[in-house]
């Protein structure tokens, strides 16, 4: 899969990016990657948004997704067949009762990372290491959500569970380190103006429940901070959806005229409705570590995007422009709105949130603009929060 392109180092100041090893055309699927480790966002698990356990798969057939999404239990969608989901597939661990897509998936996380943190039969018991750990992160990280402490716990699974543990250790080191001071804004930013007392909370609590000698450094107060900021800088967000699979599928319909406009009439309110019942949380959602997209650089002007067309945790990578050989690939981490503003509005987030300034083509193009925000900028100024960046990572 890696064939159409590669990684390289660039400088000390920028690291790795992402380059074309051939010639790409537009629309073209630059490559498809499953991530090292990954996990569904706490309140999303929470408030019943149902995914598999390991690949975040949806598990709710379109029309059930509907009925909760719109809080109508009688909601009938038509062309039920258009429907991915295959219940009869789904699979429970036989000790802690959490759900999986299929057989593979209940064994891919028990091969993983699944024997050390299957609950057994204290799934619901409050004090439980794991549970007290999660209770103490939802309670720090409200929707919504961009980051999950159960993807540190897995990672610290995986290598705990694993014959190689080496070759793990190097694989999440390849992802992008940063130096203390910017760690520390990256915690701030993920926990708010309380971080440091609880960064040290949420370590203890780490440390009841996963505390492993091999990886003692990774439970010292700066190991831990350097892993929170790793998660935290590299975290993709993952967004899936049975409902969106449908309206894919309906779409390819080939249907006569008047029943084309009658079912695209009805998708059109039944996403209004939802919106009005659900606000933007349509998606199960999640992150994941992705070696290879992690080292895609950020352009105002992006030549490629991600996306999840397979309602699962694989990711994939499409040429949005024409790319050649040798060319840096890049995503936004900006949304379509975020990327229509000013250099000064656009840096402001991206250093916010990416803690970088950036200096893409339509960047320098714009070097010499005011540094003031516009009037209609400056009232669209207090909006831009964490929601519209999430929205921009986990659309599907």
């Amino acid at each position: 899969a890696g064939a159409a392109a590669e990684a390289r180092f660039i400088s000390s100041a920028k690291g790795k990016g992402l380059f074309a090893t051939r010639n790409i055309r537009k629309g073209e699927t630059v490559f498809v990657e499953r991530p090292v480790v990954s996990s569904q966002f706490l309140w999303n698990a929470l408030y019943n948004y149902r995914a598999c356990d390991h690949c975040l798969r949806a598990l709710e057939t379109a029309e059930e997704n509907a009925q909760r999404l719109l809080g109508k239990s009688s909601l009938v969608l038509p062309h039920p067949e258009q429907c991915s989901i295959r219940k009869d597939l789904h699979q429970q661990c036989p000790r802690c009762q959490v759900t999986y897509c299929s057989a593979e998936c209940r064994q891919a996380a028990l091969e993983q990372y699944h024997q050390v943190l299957c609950l057994g039969p204290s799934r619901d018991d409050p004090t439980h290491p794991l549970n007290k750990l999660q209770e103490a992160w939802r309670n720090m990280h409200y929707p919504p959500e961009t980051s999950s402490i159960m993807l540190m716990a897995r990672m610290v699974a995986t290598i705990k569970q694993a014959k190689d543990k080496e070759w793990w250790i190097k694989a999440f080191s390849q992802f992008c380190n940063k130096t203390a001071n910017e760690e520390e804004e990256i915690v701030h930013k993920l926990l708010g103006d309380k971080f440091k007392g609880q960064l040290e909370l949420l370590r203890l609590l780490f440390t009841e429940a996963l505390y492993d000698e091999y990886l003692s450094r990774w439970f010292t107060p700066e190991g831990f901070r350097s892993l929170f900021a790793l998660v935290g800088t590299n975290g993709q967000g993952i967004g899936t959806s049975s409902l969106s699979q449908w309206v894919h599928a309906c779409d390819a319909l080939e249907l006569p005229v008047l029943q084309r406009e009658e079912l695209d009439a009805f998708i059109d309110q039944l996403y209004k409705d939802i919106e009005k019942e659900s606000g933007e949380f349509l998606n199960c959602e999640g992150s994941g570590l992705y070696v290879l997209q992690s080292c895609c650089n950020h352009s105002c002007i992006p030549n490629a995007e991600t996306s999840f067309p397979e309602n699962n945790f694989l990711l994939h990578l499409t040429a949005l422009e024409d790319i050649e050989a040798g060319e840096e690939i890049c995503i936004s981490y900006l949304d379509c709105c975020q990327r229509e503003r000013s250099r000064h509005s656009r840096n402001k987030i991206l250093r916010e949130n990416y803690l970088f300034t950036c200096s893409c083509p339509k960047c320098l193009a714009q070097a010499d603009d005011a540094d003031v925000t516009s009037d209609e900028e400056e009232e669209g100024e207090g909006e831009t929060d964490d929601a519209e960046l999430e929205d921009e990572m986990t659309d599907v």
